[in-house]
């Protein structure tokens, strides 16, 4: 198998979930696309004359296949544009935010980075299904997208982030709920839709396998059906992402194994902030762990991902409404320290906490690039700096040229 293994530290909240005893294979057949009036629109704010339609204006850039092989993957993800986790916005501000949350000069902007990576809801996908309690209407938004990325030389891997039910009751996923269906439906549609235009799609963020081998299972059965569908659907150009539900990367061998499957990835989370014994790390011992814990894991598969913060600090980290662990205002434990200068606006943030972000991004790029690469999340935020690329670029913590450092050697 081909592997893309991700030590993404992103914006992940984790919220209580009871275990449920697997994901449902669900497949259902096709008799048009979900289409309700009141939520199909073009990117313009006027009525569409089909889900599916819209796209750029300007004649698209011939596609070219991102060398995985040989390249390094350097990209950013899209966070918080098409993946909401207040499931309650009424469409009007939800078309306000797919117009001006990220436009086409974001993409000029991440031109640099290779890769982007662009999550989104099931709910956004035009099948038949029901997407109560979610407001659809984004398709054509992330298809205008597509067509910029494309007119810019940026490469794509569309990643479906929540399922029906929840995969993991996070609030990344869309819901709090523990009855996932793992639909291969939307996958099918994805495929067919916009597989020419995209390099990789990715069929499920983040499946909760710490919750029980059964869950494995259901996800080792759904990531075979998933690769046939997009296979079928889309031919055998578009690469397959799967995650490794936090499970060891040793476990997944013998699926999608060459020559029964080829470009096949895997996407892994490895994360140094989600407990207390990760917050109380120094720098030098994140820097540590991502050398020789994280690196040797991850040699041998292919390539990696990742985001940028020390601390859960950033508001809703844990959570919607919930506190921190740094402040000990989540989790129970003791407070390690205040968040006051450690989030928010990156005018609040020393000189010595800009070195060490810039260290651990360091340090971080290292690890990946020793495999294959990576994808920082995310590219902008609404009120964490420390989480966000592009102000880290702004404000000097991430460089503009991927390949400059000021602490080469890291790991050696």
């Amino acid at each position: 198998m081909w592997w893309i293994s991700a030590s993404l530290l992103g914006f992940v909240v984790q919220v209580a979930l009871a275990a449920h005893p697997q994901c449902v294979l669900v497949a259902r057949p096709t008799h048009g696309r979900f289409n309700p009036s009141a939520s199909s629109v073009s990117p313009q704010g006027t009525k569409a004359h089909s889900s599916t339609s819209t796209a750029p204006t300007s004649t698209p850039t011939p596609f070219t296949p991102f060398p995985y092989y040989t390249k390094p993957v350097r990209g950013v993800g899209l966070g918080g544009w098409f993946m909401l986790e207040d499931e309650n916005t009424a469409l009007a501000a939800l078309q306000r935010h797919w117009n001006t949350w990220i436009t086409e000069d974001d993409f000029v902007q991440m031109a640099a980075a290779g890769l982007t990576h662009s999550s989104i809801g099931y709910w956004h996908v035009p099948t038949n299904a029901s997407v109560v309690p979610y407001v659809p209407g984004g398709w054509p938004y992330i298809k205008r997208a597509l067509g910029w990325a494309r007119q810019h030389n940026i490469h794509v891997i569309l990643d479906v982030h929540g399922a029906p039910g929840s995969q993991n009751g996070f609030d990344n996923s869309g819901q709090h709920t523990n009855t996932p269906q793992c639909d291969l439906e939307v996958i099918k549609v994805i495929a067919t839709e916009v597989g020419s235009q995209v390099d990789a799609i990715e069929l499920l963020n983040e499946i909760a396998g710490f919750l029980g081998p059964q869950w494995n299972a259901a996800a080792r059965t759904f990531y075979q059906s998933g690769y046939d569908v997009v296979r079928q659907a889309a031919g055998d150009n578009v690469v397959v992402v799967i995650g490794d539900t936090f499970d060891a990367l040793s476990s997944w061998q013998g699926l999608l194994d060459y020559p029964q499957a080829t470009r096949a990835m895997m996407d892994v989370h490895r994360y140094q902030l989600f407990s207390d014994g990760e917050l109380t790390r120094t720098l030098d011992q994140h820097v540590q762990f991502s050398c020789q814990t994280i690196l040797p894991e991850l040699r041998g598969y292919a390539s990696t991902t990742f985001g940028r913060s020390t601390t859960d600090c950033a508001m809703w980290l844990n959570g919607r409404g919930t506190g921190s662990r740094w402040e000990g205002t989540f989790g129970g434990g003791p407070a390690i320290g205040s968040c006051t200068g450690y989030t928010g606006n990156y005018s609040t943030f020393s000189q010595d906490l800009k070195t060490t972000m810039r260290k651990y991004w360091e340090a971080q790029v290292e690890v990946a690039e020793a495999v294959q690469g990576w994808l920082f999340w995310t590219w902008k935020t609404e009120s964490a700096d420390e989480w966000s690329y592009s102000k880290g670029l702004e404000g000097g913590w991430i460089p503009r040229d991927p390949t400059q450092r000021l602490y080469p050697g890291l790991c050696n």
